[in-house]
């Protein structure tokens, strides 16, 4: 049996991000006093545990929705760019569509300290009369046939919840919403965690028991990132095969980070469709930089980013920020050139069409950061290379998954330093006492040296560029941790203690410590 769903939906600002947010227990969903901040289905799975903590968990998959009937703020129809926001109406109230006819359950969010209003009345009578989808009189879905449109769960449950309940005195007003049909209200205050308690364990009690069979696991996480209007959300909507995402020519649609689940070649892969940026001192008002927040959020969480650049712009600074904030997570990065069918008719510098290598020339010289990274060409609108993308993801995934082992790096180590080993002004030769692979996902490899500061940056590129052409790993970020070796520290003890010292000084945990591959007596009976 599937995981089941549900779908919080209401009118703006009763607080339907915070309801996702508590039942998530992190902050998933941009939470702000601004009508129209969410826009797409922004959706989660979370486990919710059993009442007296004796049953099993159950999990379901939360999605928060837009606010119906007001979707700008009172004098911010227009965005700092002259665009009409008020078009992007139709596109809200599809995914809110969307959202009803594919749940099992309904929470339907109003506000106790405002009372019912004629919003709430009119989803009310929406939900009652089943007016959600083409030709039904209430929400519409363009360009869909209405035999194609989903049909609502024959089980599907419909429950109040009145939200902001902040104290006792405002339990009677949550009471006056059964006069919409719909059982009596649940209670809550996301701001303050009244009543926390008794909505979660009403929703467990609600839900379905769950199946013996474990949920089932992802995959590869990957994180779309890149500036405004560069086609991330086209890019999830034709992997995904439906409008998941709200694609407008309106700057900035996106805001919050987006989980996409698609299957793919019989594994599952999380696209995290993210807010486009634009430069800092650009940012109008505090939602970008909530976006922004997100957005850096999913590099951390990611296992691959692609890196989505326009074919038909320069790379600009937000370009090169975003680069930047891939390489500091130290993330597998699919430099990924949009929108080629637009470049048919280019010419280069020799006047001849410009091709995949005039683009990598360019990419490379303005992204040096990421002078490792592969470069996809593709199309998001046509469909162009986009199983390309994602074959490439799980390469680069693969790649930063492998481990070496101890003696191979050693030995290699080893032959590079006698060749070309570090130095000072003095002559004081720099030397490497061990070497290992301490993790994986960035690989990252420790060595123990006589002396850190002769090994400069410059040697210490020199050392990534030689373990790229060598080791299993040229295309993907390495992390190289140096430090000198222990005053008495004794290098030729067990290979366990050995492991040991180089885990302490990068500082992982037991666990990982555990994890990493037991060779280095080996290395020290060659």
């Amino acid at each position: 049996m599937p995981v089941p769903r549900i779908a919080i939906i209401g009118r703006p600002n009763v607080g339907k991000s915070s309801l996702l947010n508590l039942m998530a227990r992190r902050k998933v969903a941009i939470v702000d006093p601004t009508p129209g901040v969410t826009r797409d289905r922004v959706s989660i799975v979370v486990d919710l545990d059993s009442p007296d903590a004796s049953g099993q968990t159950k999990a379901v998959e939360v999605t928060d929705t837009g606010g119906y009937g007001i979707y700008t703020a009172q004098g911010e129809r227009y965005d700092d760019v002259g665009a009409d926001l008020g078009t992007l109406r139709a596109d809200i109230e599809q995914q809110i569509a969307v959202a009803v006819m594919t749940s099992d359950i309904i929470l339907f969010a109003v506000d106790a300290q405002a009372g019912i209003t004629r919003d709430d009345e009119q989803i009310a009578q929406m939900l009652r009369t089943g007016r959600f989808g083409p030709g039904r009189g209430g929400i519409t879905q363009t360009g869909q046939d209405q035999e194609d449109w989903p049909v609502p769960p024959s089980h599907q449950q419909i429950r109040i919840v009145a939200n902001k309940v902040d104290g006792p005195k405002w339990e009677a007003h949550a009471h006056e919403f059964s006069a919409l049909g719909f059982d009596e209200p649940m209670m809550i205050s996301a701001k303050s965690n009244y009543f926390r308690r008794d909505f979660l364990d009403t929703l467990y009690d609600m839900l379905p028991e769950p199946d013996a069979e474990p949920r089932p696991k992802v995959d590869l996480h990957v994180a779309v990132i890149g500036k405004r209007n560069s086609g991330k959300s086209t890019m999830v909507n034709a992997l995904a095969g439906e409008p998941r995402m709200i694609v407008s020519e309106i700057a900035g649609t996106t805001r919050d980070a987006v989980d996409v689940m698609i299957e793919y070649d019989s594994k599952s892969v999380m696209l995290i469709d993210t807010a486009g940026l634009r430069k800092k001192k650009s940012f109008h008002g505090a939602i970008e930089w909530y976006a922004y927040d997100r957005a850096k959020r999913a590099i951390e969480r990611a296992d691959v980013i692609i890196l989505m650049v326009d074919a038909v712009a320069d790379i600009s600074q937000v370009d090169e920020q975003l680069a930047m904030l891939a390489q500091k997570a130290f993330k597998p990065v699919v430099i990924a050139v949009n929108k080629w069918d637009l470049v048919e008719d280019r010419k280069n510098a020799k006047g001849q069409p410009i091709g995949p290598e005039d683009y990598e020339d360019y990419i490379r010289r303005e992204l040096k950061g990421l002078s490792f990274a592969p470069i996809a060409i593709m199309s998001a609108t046509t469909g162009l290379n986009l199983r390309g993308v994602l074959d490439v993801s799980f390469e680069l995934f693969e790649q930063s998954c492998t481990r070496v082992s101890t003696g191979q790096l050693n030995r290699f180590v080893r032959a590079l330093v006698e060749k070309r080993g570090p130095s000072n002004r003095t002559g004081k030769p720099g030397r490497v006492y061990y070497v290992a692979q301490v993790k994986t996902n960035p690989p990252t490899i420790a060595l123990v040296v006589n002396d850190p500061d002769l090994f400069s940056d410059n040697y210490e590129r020199f050392l990534l560029n030689r373990f790229r052409e060598v080791l299993p790993f040229p295309e993907v970020p390495i992390q190289l941790v140096i430090r000198a070796k222990r005053q008495k520290e004794d290098l030729h003890r067990t290979a366990e203690d050995t492991e040991a010292a180089n885990a302490e000084a990068v500082g992982w945990s037991d666990a990982e410590l555990a994890a990493l591959p037991d060779e280095a007596e080996a290395y020290f009976d060659d």
